[in-house]
């Protein structure tokens, strides 16, 4: 429980701590110092307990375009039981644009044992393709 908390502390400051480095002008070395303290607590945020953290955590990282949780990403498409999360999983991976993760949503498409998640992943699976 503590650690969920921490976690989740550590999450809001991040999202505070974004807000002000992309509210500012050119990008600096401490800038991109501070995104990837955040990208790693939005890494930590998906392995965590507390859905709705999992799902935030979902949303910035393919916000941000973090191509190091394409894989945790992939692995939330397949194993999270709520179909909102597997959606969200997918939609990060086409935000992010990688390969593999753009085939893992196809294949969700196809094969996932959720009608919304397989109609939701089609779309965003051409969508991508479109751009």
């Amino acid at each position: 429980m503590k650690t969920t908390y921490k976690i989740f502390l550590i999450l809001v400051c991040t999202l505070m701590l974004s807000a002000s480095v992309f509210a500012s002008g050119p990008i600096s070395s401490k800038s991109i110092a501070n995104l990837a303290v955040i990208e790693n607590n939005l890494m930590n945020g998906l392995k965590s307990d507390n859905f709705g953290l999992r799902m935030s955590s979902a949303y910035y990282l393919g916000e941000y375009k973090t191509e190091k949780a394409v894989l945790p990403l992939i692995k939330m498409l397949h194993s999270e039981k709520e179909e909102s999360a597997r959606i969200q999983a997918a939609l990060s991976l086409i935000k992010i644009g990688n390969a593999k993760g753009i085939f893992m949503v196809k294949q969700a498409a196809k094969f996932d044992e959720s009608q919304r998640v397989r109609n939701l992943c089609n779309k965003f699976y051409n969508a991508s393709q479109k751009i």
